[in-house]
């Protein structure tokens, strides 16, 4: 898979994730490249902090898209929390 492929496929994982957990966590949409961005950093935040909980990384499409969403679901939990402050 070429730079560009990959790229896209992180982009396109990410704006799954992004929306679900904008759907999840409610009043969490940011629009498609907030969406993006949330879902591409959730997925390096449940990448750090799940595994250190025991939750495995997971194979296959379904559940990488499922890990970025919990990722991306902590993630927009945080930033309501620090909103609120």
């Amino acid at each position: 898979m070429g730079a560009l492929s990959g790229l896209l496929v992180v982009c396109i994982i990410g704006a799954i994730a992004g929306w679900l957990a904008g759907q999840i966590v409610k009043g969490g949409g940011f629009g498609l490249v907030g969406d993006i961005l949330i879902g591409v950093a959730g997925s390096f935040v449940a990448g750090i902090l799940l595994p250190r909980i025991g939750v495995p990384t997971p194979g296959g499409l379904v559940g990488v898209i499922l890990y970025a969403t919990a990722g991306a679901v902590i993630l927009l939990m945080l930033v309501r929390l620090v909103r609120r402050a």
